[in-house]
């Protein structure tokens, strides 16, 4: 055979060309971290980085080496295992420059030792997961000058950051932020990814925090919020840095936020100041249930036994703007925590004061269905509402020895409220005729004080699991409010010819005071290696005071409020005692937990009539809270549990006590005496999957409960004036019931980079309440649907949409005819771009839909746009914003809801289109190595 050179070289080629596109190799050595031994037969594995398709296999030969031969180019990752150690996983690249890699000795390690570790390498080890706990390296990730924490969050699989701050994490919103394990302002986890800088960041730890007391005993009690702690480098705690913030915009809005923080070693301390009038009120006030109103009882870790009432009928504010309205808000507050006695001792402290004041109007359409009869009622509102409060919190932790532990914490508010309403109110047969018309005022100036206390003492012993803690808290709460009631009620006939009017003009003085003190003890013994049972003893005292007067002007007098209306007022005393006892069993095995166990309580209800118009209500109760729960762990980052827990439910001191609320003449509130308690049972399921390679996350999760012998609202109208009377009442022989379901699931499209989720939600609930004496059957049930998609790149651009529809049914028994069913749909979507020139512009948008129903026969669209343009100064330390709110102009407030025998819907005042010329300034001075001990 004839061979030229022209064929000797093409085949030259051809082999040259097969050899560049399979003639790419690993290798390396596989051996245990500690004893250093070959870990012969070990797997390992290559799989494409893009769609995790496995390429080759081999196992480790006699001298703990392996070599993978005739790979292609491209982007591939790593994977060793070995029965007993955790699974070791890396990132590599082979290309022409990079033919062969070389993995040098990859160290093993057991499970049992540094708590599981699972390593995931990219540049600088990206990934850790060790035992529950998934810890991100920000020296893998790209961090800008002076960008925060919130641009590194939105790097890290498996965490999403949206525009307003709000940081999900696997599925499941965060609830907290911590730094260095420390709350910082507690209750504001933006103040922290909004402020910290990214480059001061060690480590990002993400995990799931446990109550207190599971977190010592190890017995599950299914309190756990997703929570991610920012790891300071030690360089960078020495040093200060902070922000100044100030806007001024068209139609009288403004902003302004100052924040100053300075870290010295173990020592942090922070001041901040805001105001402003576009909605954004600074640190959200989110333990605003501590501030809460007269009465109040809590017994039991679970929650299990509450009585709460005494609460103002006045105060109708609560010092939170929820978008209704037009805000004025001005907030301060300092923070200061530390360390001392070798980590032994530290103390952490909040001081907050702020007022809120909202303005606004609302226009409320109700349905109001009774037996035979079908009303419509029209409601303009005009609304002033302010607050002023202050509270100061301090968490002291003191570790007695290695076996012993002590937690102090301590609380105070003072807060002070100015409310007043004026209601333009008509109601009308469905023919368009008038039943009835009302002007009324209501206004309320109230003072209140609270203050808590508690210490939790926890003991370990020398026994593994058996351990001892004590819970002591107290409780005060005083709130005194005075205020008008101001009315003018016309009344009409069948044909809507005016009949007479009913006019009050009253004054009101309510006073209410409670002082409760709980002690809980638990101990927790091991009756074999994974079974453990834990005992519980509370002792709970509670007594309350609730003083009700109501004066009108006696005929005498045109100024003066004397003459006391004893039909609205009332004086009276609460005493409650409480001991409860529990016993629950717990077995923990490394795949699943199991615990069941119940507990019990004695409960003595004495209310005094200081007015002496009744006898002295004495009650006594036992209240059983039964509970179970299993969780089957997977792998560490998938797991399902399954849990029941069943609880009675007392009568609150406003549905007890036979008092006449007359603060809306239209609908009267009284008491039962009669109440009985009612228990629910509620049944509870999750599943989470997350992997942390195709950075895929699933969350499903649901609730279903059922209360029998509910406590109902028995509504008697006056069909010829139009006013109702409510009044709770015990329903026999049925059940409410309420279930909520949702589903998530989220993967990262490989080549893209995009991340794709689906979420399915459906809630609802079946109740029942007395209308006239005929029963009535409410349905309310709401479902939706939502696709979204988003993608992050550093300093590049970012951009998000989702989208999906809805559908709700509200209907009532009483009226098959009329119903609020309808159907809508929801978007929301948005970008920002970083352009050349140190020039960024961004958008958003979220547009609604409401179709009519049979109910309100118009429907509801919406869409706000928002956008910004901004340019930064001075390495990036100045920023000047120009921002456009609803540039549009379709910010209309507006809600539909149903429950009972009444269907609702309002539309009201909200904040509109402005536009906003900030500015910006971030400043630091941060470093110069590690500070002195």
């Amino acid at each position: 055979m004839k061979i030229t050179f022209i064929g000797i070289l093409l085949l030259c080629l051809s082999w040259t060309t097969s050899f560049a596109q399979t003639g790419y190799s690993i290798k390396g050595k596989v051996a245990d971290t500690v004893a250093n031994t070959n870990l012969i037969n070990a797997s390992v594995s290559v799989i494409t980085a893009k769609d995790s398709i496995l390429q080759k296999f081999t196992r480790i030969k006699d001298d703990g080496t392996f070599t993978i031969n005739n790979l292609n180019k491209g982007k591939f990752i790593l994977v060793a295992t070995y029965p007993g150690y955790a699974d070791f996983v890396e990132h590599f690249a082979l290309d022409s420059a990079h033919t062969t890699h070389n993995f040098g000795r990859i160290s093993m390690l057991l499970k049992e030792r540094l708590l599981q570790e699972v390593i995931v390498k990219g540049k600088a080890a990206a990934i850790k997961i060790k035992g529950d706990t998934t810890e991100f390296n920000p020296a893998a990730y790209n961090i800008q000058p002076n960008s925060k924490v919130e641009d590194l969050l939105k790097q890290l699989p498996g965490i999403e950051v949206d525009k307003d701050g709000k940081i999900t994490a696997q599925g499941q919103t965060v609830k907290k932020v911590l730094v260095d394990g420390e709350e910082f302002f507690g209750d504001d986890p933006t103040l922290v990814t909004k402020n910290l800088r990214a480059d001061m960041v060690d480590k990002v730890q993400l995990y799931d925090k446990k109550s207190d007391q599971a977190a010592f005993t190890g017995i599950d009690d299914g309190v756990k919020d997703k929570t991610i702690n920012i790891k300071l480098k030690e360089d960078k705690k020495n040093g200060y840095f902070g922000k100044l913030d100030g806007g001024i915009g068209t139609d009288g809005y403004y902003q302004g936020q100052a924040l100053f923080n300075r870290f010295k070693g173990k020592q942090k301390f922070s001041v901040y100041g805001t105001l402003g009038n576009t909605g954004k009120t600074g640190l959200g006030w989110e333990d605003n249930n501590k501030y809460g109103g007269g009465g109040g009882m809590e017994f039991g870790d679970d929650g299990g036994f509450y009585i709460f009432g005494g609460g103002d009928d006045l105060d109708s504010f609560d010092g939170r703007y929820n978008g209704e309205g037009k805000p004025v808000a001005r907030t301060g507050g300092a923070h200061y925590d530390t360390k001392w006695n070798n980590d032994k001792e530290s103390i952490n402290t909040n001081y907050k004061i702020g007022s809120l004041t909202v303005d606004g109007t609302k226009n409320t359409q109700q349905q109001n269905n009774f037996p035979g009869n079908i009303s419509n009622v029209n409601s303009d509102q005009s609304n002033h509402n302010y607050m002023f409060r202050q509270k100061l919190d301090v968490n002291y932790q003191v570790k007695i020895d290695s076996m012993q532990n002590l937690k102090i914490t301590a609380d105070g508010t003072l807060k002070n409220s100015n409310t007043r309403s004026n209601f333009a109110t008509q109601t009308r047969r469905l023919d368009g005729s008038l039943i009835n018309s009302n002007d009324r005022e209501n206004s309320a100036n109230v003072d209140g004080k609270v203050f808590n206390a508690n210490a939790f003492y926890t003991k370990k012993f020398k026994k593994k699991s058996r351990t001892l803690s004590v819970n002591f808290r107290t409780a005060y709460n005083e709130s005194d409010s005075k205020g008008f009631l101001k009315s003018n009620t016309q009344f009409y006939d069948s044909v809507g010819t005016y009949v007479n009017k009913d006019t009050i003009d009253q004054y009101k003085v309510n006073k209410t005071k409670s002082t409760n003190i709980n002690t809980n003890i638990t101990y927790t013994e091991p009756l074999a290696k994974d079974f453990t049972l834990a005992l519980s003893y509370a002792l709970a005292v509670n007594n309350a005071t609730a003083d009700r007067r109501t004066f009108n002007k006696p005929v005498s007098s045109a100024a003066i409020y004397t003459a006391l209306d004893s039909v609205y007022s009332s004086d009276y005393k609460l005493n409650q005692l409480s001991n409860q006892g529990g016993a629950v069993f717990n077995m923990q095995k490394q795949k699943y937990s199991f615990n069941f166990g119940t507990k019990v309580a004695s409960v003595k209800f004495k209310q005094v009539d200081e007015f002496g118009r009744i006898s002295d209500l004495v009650r006594n109760f036992t209240n059983w809270y039964p509970q179970a729960s299993f969780q089957y762990k997977f792998s560490k980052q998938s797991s399902i549990r399954v849990s029941y827990n069943g609880n009675t439910t007392q009568p609150n001191i406003d549905q007890i006590q036979p008092v006449r609320i007359n603060t809306d003449p239209l609908n009267i509130q009284e008491g039962n005496a009669d109440l009985k308690p009612s228990f629910t049972n509620r049944y509870n399921i999750s599943y989470n999957s997350y992997k942390v390679i195709s950075n895929q996350y699933i969350w499903i999760s649901g609730s279903y409960s059922t209360t029998s012998n509910p406590i109902v609202s028995n509504v008697m109208r006056d069909t010829t004036t139009g006013i109702s009377t409510y009044k709770s009442s015990n329903l026999k022989n049925k059940s409410t019931n309420n279930f909520w379901v949702n589903t998530y699931f989220e993967r990262k499209i490989p080549g893209i980079g995009i991340n794709a989720g689906l979420e399915v939600y459906a809630n609802g609930n079946t109740y029942y309440n007395m209308s006239n004496d005929v029963l009535n059957e409410t349905k309310s049930y709401s479902y939706s649907g939502s696709v979204r998609l988003s993608k992050y790149k550093e300093k590049k651009y970012d951009a998000w949409v989702s989208a999906g529809p809805t559908y709700t049914i509200n209907s009532s028994s009483l009226n098959t005819v009329l119903n609020n069913n309808g159907r809508g749909f929801n978007a929301n979507g948005g970008f920002n771009i970083y352009l050349p020139g140190k020039f960024q512009i961004g958008s958003d948008g979220n547009y609604t839909y409401n179709a009519p129903t049979k109910s309100f026969p118009q429907d509801f669209k919406r869409f706000l746009w928002n956008a910004n343009i901004s340019r930064t100064f001075f390495k990036d330390a100045l920023k000047a914003s120009v921002t456009g709110n609803d540039l549009l102009n379709q910010n209309t407030g507006y809600n539909r809801t149903g429950s009972a025998n009444v269907l609702t819907q309002e539309r009201y005042t909200t904040i509109r289109r402005y536009f906003m010329f900030s500015l910006t300034w971030d400043f630091n001075k941060v470093g110069g190595g590690a500070p002195k001990k």
